[in-house]
C-alpha cells in the first residue's frame, strides 16, 4: 500500500519536525573552508551545554547558534579556536 495520495501527497501521519525554540545567534567565523570545517563546528559548539542546534554556513563565514538561553561569547570563542578557527564577534 502506498501513502502516495493520487494527487501525489503524502497520506501518513508523520510527525512534523519543529524549528527548536530558544535564542538564536549568529557569530563571523573565520578559517571555515569545507564540509569537514562544518561538521567540526556543528559536533564541538552542539556539544555545549545548553546549545540547541547550530547552523554553518561557508558562503558568509557565519555560524547562528540556537541556545535554551544567552550564550556565553567567550565559551563559544574558546571552543571555535580550539576548534582551528576563529570567532572575531557577533555578526551585525
Amino acid at each position: 500500500m502506498s501513502c502516495c495520495t493520487p494527487d501525489g501527497s503524502c497520506s501518513t501521519n508523520a510527525a512534523t519536525v519543529a524549528a527548536p525554540e530558544g535564542t538564536t545567534t549568529v557569530y563571523n567565523v573565520s578559517g571555515m573552508t569545507c564540509g569537514h570545517c562544518k561538521a567540526t563546528l556543528t559536533k564541538e559548539i552542539g556539544a555545549l551545554d545548553g546549545v540547541l542546534a547550530v547552523d554553518v554556513d561557508l558562503e558568509s563565514g557565519q555560524v547562528a547558534v540556537t541556545s535554551s538561553g544567552e550564550p556565553d561569547d567567550t565559551l563559544l570563542a574558546k571552543v571555535v579556536d580550539e576548534a582551528g578557527y576563529e570567532l572575531t564577534g557577533r555578526a551585525a
